[in-house]
């Protein structure tokens, strides 16, 4: 390999500002001499000095040599001149890598991505499971014990795609999503291994970015949807809901907040398979995800917002971490009513263990 200095000739010298005694004016714009730099930092570093890019800022660097997209957090342009020269770009933030909120993540429509977080766990386990499900409605109560075991394998599918990018002109997008949540008495044998529960919830939202700061958090996501949930039985064993949610997202460095308060659509009494829904599985909840050293860890808060005897709710603990590849490890703790459809008026706590290909949003 020929040496550095050996391929650039005086003129390009003076350029980077050493000037020999014997080189007379030289031509500081002659760029013709960094082809024949072997070596391609070494070359792309020649072209820098010969167009006087040697002073721009690290991250203004980094945005202008890469292909990749760039990150849309970046530090306070009033910072001193040398963290602007260290500074890099930041990848994206955990609510725009999932919604394509600015216009550098946007990837167009019908792309099928990750929505909740999609696990198996082999291991679901409870001391008290919901064997005889009931309701204040008649038609939807068990009036005899189900034989059911209280460790179960639970798994998770949850997907999405945007179906309309720009809704109004730019702004807002259009997302349409499916989560399939099934219970199955995998270790039940003596009753040939049924489904307990799964749970079905289409829903379609309306995304929006936004940009505002509350108490030292972005407010970077505003939305609100329709939404579906269902078991597909037959009764007694029926539940639905269908309900408008708004979403209200919040991140600060590695944290990220989700406001989702929700109304349900009435029903008729005769048609309600679980009228009194909303006092245990709550009016709305609270998403909290921390990033850290590459795990994830998840919490979910629900409250009816009732007083007295209609005053209910429930947590929902979550952690991911790596364990090779995109396969994560996932651990989660769930105490409170609604755990399911099925068991939303039961109170119970359930511990699960498995692995998951992806954590929120």
């Amino acid at each position: 390999m020929k040496p550095y200095f050996a391929a650039v000739p005086l003129a390009l010298i003076a350029a980077a500002g050493v000037r020999p005694a014997h080189a007379q004016n030289p031509d500081p714009t002659d760029i013709r001499a960094c082809t024949a730099v072997e070596s391609d930092s070494q070359r792309l570093a020649c072209y820098d000095h010969a167009t006087g890019r040697v002073n721009l800022p690290a991250a203004k660097k980094r945005m202008d040599q890469s292909t990749a997209t760039p990150g849309v957090f970046s530090r306070d342009r009033t910072s001193s001149t040398a963290e602007a020269n260290t500074e890099v770009s930041r990848p994206l933030s955990l609510l725009d890598s999932r919604w394509e909120l600015t216009s550098e993540s946007k990837l167009g429509t019908f792309n099928v991505r990750g929505y909740k977080p999609l696990y198996l766990m082999p291991v679901f386990a409870t001391s008290n499971q919901n064997k005889k499900p009931s309701s204040p409605n008649p038609e939807n109560t068990v009036t005899q014990s189900e034989q059911l075991d209280n460790l179960e394998a639970k798994f998770q599918l949850s997907l999405k795609t945007k179906i309309w990018q720009g809704v109004f002109g730019d702004v807002g997008d259009l997302w349409v999503a499916y989560t399939q949540s099934s219970h199955w008495q995998v270790y039940n044998e003596a009753q040939s291994r049924p489904f307990r529960e799964t749970d079905y919830e289409p829903e379609a939202l309306l995304v929006f970015n936004t940009n505002y700061h509350v108490f030292g958090w972005d407010g970077r996501l505003l939305g609100i949807g329709v939404d579906h949930q269902s078991n597909g039985r037959d009764n007694p064993l029926s539940r639905s809901w269908n309900r408008v949610i708004g979403d209200i997202g919040f991140e600060r460095d590695s944290w990220t907040v989700m406001i989702r308060p929700w109304w349900r659509i009435p029903e008729s009494r005769v048609d309600d398979n679980n009228p009194d829904i909303s006092d245990y599985m709550g009016r709305g909840e609270v998403q909290i995800v921390h990033e850290w050293r590459g795990q994830e860890f998840g919490m979910t808060l629900r409250d009816s917002f009732r007083g007295g005897s209609r005053q209910h709710g429930s947590g929902r603990f979550s952690w991911s971490f790596p364990v090779a590849g995109n396969l994560r490890g996932y651990a989660e703790v769930f105490k409170g009513y609604g755990e399911s459809l099925i068991d939303y008026n039961h109170n119970a706590t359930y511990v699960g263990v498995g692995v998951s290909l992806l954590d929120w949003y």
